[in-house]
């Protein structure tokens, strides 16, 4: 009996033994998340967000004044281009211009009436024309047989003022032809001026109707029918009658964040989805950046606040839709992702694998060594980019920190231009023990550590 308990107490403290020597060992290793180093098609995306905006839209405003009669549009409404969207009261103006058109009626009955008579006094020019040709003849055959003493004095005085009154008969209805000519001129004349007159209270009358100017939609009516509006004088503003937005072409204006805006250049390439449409993206691209920030608080521009206080800003970006919807309204809030950069087979990492270092402590193999965090704005400047590699030391897994250079930044990875080779090993996780790792640390592959979130790791 006593030869089986000591048997037992040497497995039990043999297995303690090699139990303390396991834990032992453990203790030495770092459990980490390793990921492999790899190629990829990189897309680099700047995210904003805003609202639908038509490129065009107008208030058509009252040219006239007095009490709105109708609206035949609603808020929402499509219109098309010359299309009656509104009227003002106009009886007066109706009345002027039937009464210029009754004017220039009688006025066009007077010209034809005076073209009749320039007629007729031609017709009399003609007819003392001929009897002038007559009495002339007459007079010449007396004029010769006088001088062949075979016609009397008297004779040949009656012939001779039968001449001279047709002369003077014509020059009569020359004068006649002249005077209807004159009249008929001055009639002329006169139906210009009406007509003139007509196309100022045609005018007037115009104005009293509201004419959509561009094929578009009703997007706000701030006048009800019934109520009295008036026309703009010199700087004044005259009342709106109506909001209409040509949505032939659309775009979505967003605030892109200052730290991403230098990234943002027209030409490029995005996709909008609409709140109010889950599920339908609208392929567009870039087509203006502002050049003001934005205060992120009042939307005023910086140039124009007076608040001398800092705080966020964000740029004005329109993205311009390439195939726009008739779901589309205005002011409807949208996401725009803007592809800002695009890489195929770049050398690629999680963004969570980059961790900084300070370049002061590197190794005699070029490694650089774990320190304390950095404490001013200049120790930070001096702070190394790079990874953790793991490399096999002796049949075990241990990392050296490598400085690499960067491109362009994935959703969740980051190109690599130089420092690391596709297949290498890199330590991916977690944010807390990428931190705090040690240069030349052995570590170990434990797959149970939670994921780490996709953000940029800054170590001490």
């Amino acid at each position: 009996m006593k030869k089986i308990l000591l048997i037992i107490g040497v497995i039990v403290v043999l297995g303690g033994i090699v139990g303390l020597t396991v834990v032992r060992a453990q203790s030495a290793y770092t459990k980490v998340l390793i990921g492999t180093v790899a190629k990829e098609n990189l897309v680099s995306e700047v995210n904003a967000t805003g609202q639908i905006v038509p490129k065009t839209y107008v208030n058509v405003g009252a040219n006239a004044m007095g009490r709105v009669t109708h609206f035949y549009v609603a808020e929402g409404d499509k219109v098309k281009k010359g299309e009656v969207i509104a009227t003002i009261e106009n009886v007066q103006q109706q009345a002027n211009v039937a009464a210029q058109q009754a004017t220039i009626a009688a006025a066009q009955t007077d010209i034809s009436s005076y073209i009749a008579a320039e007629k007729t006094a031609q017709a009399n020019v003609d007819h003392a024309q001929a009897d002038l040709e007559q009495k002339k003849l007459d007079y010449q055959r007396a004029q010769a047989l006088v001088a062949a003493q075979v016609m009397s004095k008297q004779n040949y005085d009656a012939a001779k003022a039968a001449y001279d009154l047709d002369v003077a008969s014509l020059e009569q209805a020359k004068a006649g032809l002249a005077q209807a000519k004159a009249n008929t001129a001055s009639a002329r004349g006169h139906l210009a001026t009406q007509q003139a007159d007509l196309k100022v209270n045609e005018d007037l009358l115009n104005r009293t109707y509201a004419i959509a100017p561009f094929d578009g939609i009703v997007t706000n009516e701030p006048i009800r029918q019934g109520e009295m509006v008036v026309e703009g004088i010199q700087d004044t503003a005259g009342s709106t009658l109506m909001t209409l937005a040509d949505m032939s072409v659309i775009t979505a204006e967003v605030k892109v964040d200052e730290t991403d805006i230098v990234n943002v250049a027209n030409g490029q390439e995005a996709d909008v989805t609409v709140d109010a449409l889950p599920g339908k993206i609208f392929k567009g691209h870039v087509t203006e950046v502002g050049d003001q920030a934005l205060l992120r608080s009042t939307g005023v521009a910086t140039s124009q606040s007076t608040s001398g206080v800092e705080e966020a800003k964000d740029f004005k970006v329109v993205v311009t839709l390439d195939h726009p919807s008739d779901e589309l309204r205005p002011g409807l809030s949208c996401t725009a992702k803007i592809v800002t950069a695009s890489k195929d087979n770049a050398v690629a990492i999680p963004i969570q694998a980059l961790t900084m270092r300070d370049p002061k402590h590197l190794t005699d193999t070029g490694h650089v060594q774990t320190v304390a965090a950095a404490t001013s704005d200049q120790q930070a400047a001096q702070l190394v980019q790079g990874v953790f590699v793991v490399r096999k030391d002796k049949g075990k897994d241990r990392v050296h920190f490598i400085p690499v250079q960067t491109g362009i930044t994935g959703a969740t990875d980051i190109e690599v231009t130089k420092g690391l080779e596709p297949g290498d090993r890199i330590v991916t996780g977690t944010y807390k023990i990428l931190r705090d790792l040690k240069e030349g640390a052995l570590v170990k592959q434990d797959s149970s550590l939670a994921a780490p979130q996709n953000t940029t790791s800054s170590s001490s």
